[in-house]
């Protein structure tokens, strides 16, 4: 009886090893279990001014939600001010100077350039009248060579005056040249530029929201003096996010655009299907290195973007996302 009771004993001990070292193998041929682990990304906006000011206003603080075209911040810019005041003065002065060019002189400047003329005409016959009768005396020999050189000189004077006034009487009917003109309404168009120049500067003292989004930080403060292109306020937009994964190279292969993927969200308490839309061109770190020369290498890894399939309500940047590899 006795013997029995060992015999059965022994076979237990037997049935019980064949059944661990069959678990144990079963255990060890299954497949290991990997995770992939990425987190969740949204687009980010960082709004700045391309001027030098100090924050005159501040709409928003961190955390709110804005709309496009929604007022964000000003800045206080007293020298683009100034620099506005001349560029409207510059640009006052330059139309008055076309206007005077387009219409030339007023009509008592005219008369009064007219009478010059009549008065070197009057002049030119009264020179000529003198030089017949000193001409005539000079040929008779009653008046000295002196007399006569002296008359001949002052028609060749009154002759040029009448010449100059004529011109210029010309000028004062006809207006500025065709080239004046130009060149009256260049400096128009180039005061208008100057006046626009600044005037964008201005606008740009104001930013509005672009997009529609999160207040996701505020570095600058009312009444602090920032420099130009100083982001003073960052915002994210939650409706355009993915998740962003580190693949080893040698997963890779499996990996391909346009394939769904399901991903467990932590955080959410659930599993949501994505889309691969983007798979890095170049590596970028090794995740494991190779310790012996054995014919081992570094193995790098690749950025692998995946977008949400359905938006997702309560996705935020920043939350874990885990890929059973082997399910896919």
């Amino acid at each position: 009886m006795k013997k029995n009771k060992n015999i059965v004993t022994v076979i237990i001990i037997v049935l019980v090893l064949i059944a661990a070292v069959v678990f144990i193998s079963r255990y060890m041929s299954r497949p290991q279990q990997i995770i992939l682990q990425g987190e969740a990304v949204a687009q980010s906006y960082k709004v700045s001014s391309k001027l030098v000011g100090r924050v005159d206003s501040l709409a928003v603080k961190l955390g709110d939600n804005v709309k496009k075209g929604d007022f964000l911040f000003s800045l206080s810019t007293p020298e683009v001010d100034a620099k506005m005041q001349q560029a409207k003065a510059m640009l006052s002065a330059a139309g008055a100077q076309s206007q005077m060019a387009k219409q030339g002189l007023r009509p008592e400047e005219i008369l009064a350039v007219q009478s010059l003329y009549q008065k070197a005409v009057a002049g030119l016959k009264l020179a000529e009248s003198t030089y017949e009768r000193v001409n005539t005396l000079y040929n008779e020999g009653v008046l000295p060579a002196q007399k006569y050189d002296e008359a001949l000189a002052n028609l060749d004077a009154m002759k040029s005056n009448v010449e100059a006034a004529k011109a210029q009487f010309i000028m004062a009917k006809d207006g500025a040249r065709v080239g004046d003109k130009q060149a009256a309404a260049a400096l128009v168009q180039k005061a208008k530029g100057g006046v626009a120049e600044v005037r964008s500067y201005l606008n740009d003292a104001t930013q509005y929201a672009q997009i529609n989004g999160e207040v996701s930080s505020v570095i600058a403060e009312k009444g602090e003096l920032v420099n130009a292109g100083y982001p003073i306020i960052s915002l994210i937009d939650l409706d355009d996010m993915w998740f962003s994964f580190n693949i080893k190279e040698s997963y890779l292969p499996m990996i391909r655009e346009n394939q769904i993927i399901s991903v467990k969200i932590p955080a959410l308490a659930k599993s949501i299907d994505v889309k691969v839309y983007y798979i890095a061109v170049q590596a970028q770190y090794a995740t494991w290195t190779a310790t012996r020369a054995d014919g081992e290498f570094d193995i790098r890894t690749f950025e692998v973007r995946m977008r949400p399939v359905k938006a997702q309500k309560g996705l935020r940047p920043g939350m874990s996302a885990l890929i059973d590899w082997n399910s896919i």
